[in-house]
């Protein structure tokens, strides 16, 4: 954890929050910055449930084995997604249950709040 801030609360009493350390925060906004293309949330959200090889989840999402594969290859470096090889096929899955608990929170969250803003429609 980074230096604990004493910021005054409203009663004029100080609050401890502990701020991770930088490098903490930077892996974070990292991996919200890869949940935030929706052809990754795809993907990702295919994976939920199984392993996939490229050409099944390019399918499943509507896009191509390229743009998939690229997508994947960001997903991997990042810890968020990891490969299992079957012979000379590889086969993608979710690194592991901190990134199936996150991403089926985000999924929850969405479904019971108001979206902020849909795309598509009018900003106006």
């Amino acid at each position: 954890m980074g230096a604990p801030q004493e910021p005054d609360g409203d009663d004029g009493q100080h609050i401890r929050v502990e701020i991770p350390a930088e490098e903490s925060v930077l892996q974070v906004a990292d991996v919200f910055s890869l949940l935030g293309d929706p052809a990754r949330v795809r993907i990702l959200t295919a994976l939920l449930n199984e392993r996939m090889r490229v050409r099944d989840l390019a399918a499943t999402v509507g896009s191509s084995e390229s743009a998939v594969s690229h997508a994947l290859r960001l997903l991997r470096a990042h810890h968020v997604v990891r490969v299992h090889r079957v012979g000379r096929e590889a086969h993608y899955e979710l690194h592991d249950a901190h990134v199936r608990a996150l991403l089926q929170l985000a999924l929850d969250h969405v479904t019971h709040a108001n979206p902020i803003h849909v795309l598509g429609e009018s900003d106006h």
